[in-house]
């Protein structure tokens, strides 16, 4: 039998509930580069979305109290890079730490963002426009370049505060 839900308004005082409650949607796992004058810049982030094919448009939301929110809202291009499962520890790394890529393996890339090896897709953005969105700074980025790697790694997902991966299941076995 399940269990009565749990209704809240989200106030100031449910704001874990509300995390909670928005942890409930898994998604995937990105790290978000940009080069500044003093190096390379790196974000983890799993608020990434596709907005349009025509433009093609991307959208992400750091957050303001984020330290590094200030940069990537002021960064003219930026690169979006999809983690596969194996590369936990590079969304564990820049979750924590951004300045400097020194535990990833990157290199510059052509779009002038830092790369990062081992991903399933990149996509190389100029900054279309950036709007405040509460404690977070909606960002829409205009793909210029998209790099697929390998479509068969598995990628990396968050779901309720945990890292995984997606396992297939079969509807007949349900």
């Amino acid at each position: 039998m399940s269990r009565a839900p749990e209704i809240f308004t989200p106030t100031a005082e449910r704001s874990k509930d509300l995390r909670r409650a928005f942890g409930c949607y898994g998604t995937g796992v990105t790290v978000v580069t940009t080069e500044l004058d003093s190096g390379p810049l790196g974000m983890t982030a799993n608020s990434f979305s596709s907005v349009s094919l025509d433009p093609p448009l991307i959208l992400w939301c750091p957050a303001v109290s984020s330290r590094r929110h200030d940069a990537f809202v002021t960064a003219k291009r930026f690169c979006i890079h999809v983690l596969s499962a194996d590369l936990l520890h590079v969304a564990t790394h820049f979750a924590s730490q951004g300045d400097g890529c020194s535990t990833a393996d990157w290199s510059p890339g052509a779009h002038g963002t830092p790369v990062l090896r081992g991903c399933i897709a990149e996509f190389h953005c100029d900054t279309h426009a950036v709007h405040p969105a509460g404690d977070h700074s909606l960002v829409l980025g205009r793909v210029v370049r998209v790099a697929l790697h390998d479509q068969d790694a598995a990628g990396l997902l968050f779901d309720r505060g945990r890292f995984g991966h997606f396992t297939e299941q079969d509807p007949a076995d349900q």
